[in-house]
């Protein structure tokens, strides 16, 4: 659990040993804590960086040197958690503050103690959506991801798989769920906003060493493995959010059952079976700690956790996304702002493919970031302006980060441009 989920008031703290007897009862415990009722303002960031041997970009700093290295890092002065990815990505998880502007500051000066801890041993923390240099490998020895790689292999999707969990990193934001007569409009837009916010964000245009074609092959990742895990929970005309997260919840395939270890479930077989006791596992029905368990399992681009995880951003450079972090606060917060977002991303609310593959080059994608980016940008308070006025200025020229990142690759060759972002140079 990261700073940002474990610090949110109101936690529901599972009965461990209790179980089900039906699908129903699952259906009532899932939707029970999956929205809290409260007012908005409440901003969490999570940040993602890839980490890489300044020296020599191809090698990828292995678990114990990683770990050697967090242990040096001073006590950061924003509260964040620092965590490792699968594959050696490292994460801040900043704590719930009371807005935008506050979770930025706070994050940036993380950020800023993180990164030179790592400088100081000879690695550069770079945020890119992907890694575009090496091949997919886990370091993180945790059960949990040995078991994850068990399920992908026997799902069909382990290149998918493995890419998701070691080659790709994301910049999260989490806000409140807000009043409970706003929920359905809440969830929606935050939905609709995804394909606009991935197009503006897209920062992955290489994996594995190549050019894919796609602006956000991070994006692309995610869509290749199963819709009932990955995909989002909501179409255009939802009502009850609550109600769309169960159904999903229940429907997805159970990934990993405790035996205490993380065992992998190699047969399809979605949670409403294993708790109807269709289907037994590990020789039981589920309990609530398994409950829980399953919808950690579960990575829609909006998961509800009490507030909302939005999970759908590429990881940017620090001059990028203080100002889209604001930015999609803003829309969803702003009752003004969040009017002009659901009006300007009606056409593309369901172009999560397109905003991937061709982001800000498509038409109708572009027209929407610009009238979401320059509502925003109005709204900015006078620290953020320079950052808002940036990303305007590159959206409004229908420009991502992946622009600048590949015209850095055709510069410098692949090590050359990761190795100037290892060193704090923008591309």
């Amino acid at each position: 659990m990261t700073t940002a989920e474990a610090d949110v008031p109101g936690p529901r703290t599972p009965r461990t040993g209790a179980g089900f007897t039906d699908a129903y009862g699952a259906a009532l415990y899932i939707g029970g804590d999956s929205l809290r009722d409260g007012p908005v303002g409440t901003v969490g960031l999570e940040i993602e960086a890839h980490c890489y041997d300044i020296t020599d970009p191809m090698r990828r700093p292995g678990w114990q040197e990683l770990s050697d290295v967090i242990a040096t890092v001073p006590v950061l002065p924003g509260g964040s958690a620092i965590t490792v990815e699968p594959g050696g990505a490292v994460e801040l998880s900043g704590p719930p503050l009371s807005d935008a502007p506050a979770a930025i500051d706070a994050m940036s000066a993380d950020r800023r103690v993180l990164v030179d801890a790592f400088r100081r041993r000879g690695l550069g923390l770079v945020l890119l959506g992907a890694d575009p240099l090496r091949p997919a490998q886990r370091v993180n020895p945790g059960g949990r991801y040995r078991a994850m790689e068990e399920f992908f292999s026997a799902s069909g999707t382990a290149d998918a798989g493995a890419a998701m969990m070691t080659s790709t990193a994301s910049v999260q934001v989490n806000v409140d769920a807000g009043p409970r007569d706003g929920w359905a409009e809440r969830v929606r837009l935050a939905h609709a906003l995804g394909p606009t916010m991935i197009a503006i964000t897209a920062n992955s245009p290489l994996l594995g060493g190549e050019f894919t074609g796609w602006r956000s092959a991070r994006q692309h990742v995610w869509s290749r493995l199963d819709s009932a895990r990955c995909g989002p929970i909501l179409g255009a005309n939802d009502e009850d959010p609550v109600n769309d997260w169960t159904r999903y919840a229940l429907k997805a395939p159970v990934m990993l059952v405790h035996t205490p270890e993380a065992v992998a479930v190699t047969e399809w077989v979605p949670f409403a079976e294993w708790a109807d006791g269709t289907t037994l596992l590990g020789g039981r029905r589920p309990t609530e700690a398994d409950v829980d368990y399953h919808l950690t399992t579960l990575f829609p681009p909006v998961r509800p956790r009490g507030f909302l995880e939005i999970r759908y951003l590429d990881s940017v450079p620090d001059t990028v996304w203080p100002a889209v972090v604001f930015t999609l606060v803003t829309l969803l917060d702003d009752p003004a702002a969040a009017a002009i977002a659901a009006d300007a991303t009606e056409t593309v609310a369901t172009a999560w493919d397109r905003a991937a593959q061709v982001g800000l080059g498509d038409r109708r994608l572009h027209e929407a970031a610009v009238r979401c980016v320059r509502a925003a940008a109005d709204r900015a308070p006078d620290e953020l302006r320079p950052a808002m006025t940036r990303l305007l200025e590159q959206v409004e020229q229908g420009r991502s980060p992946a622009d600048d990142f590949a015209d850095s690759v055709v510069a410098r060759g692949i090590g050359g441009a990761v190795t100037a972002m290892a060193n704090g140079v923008d591309p």
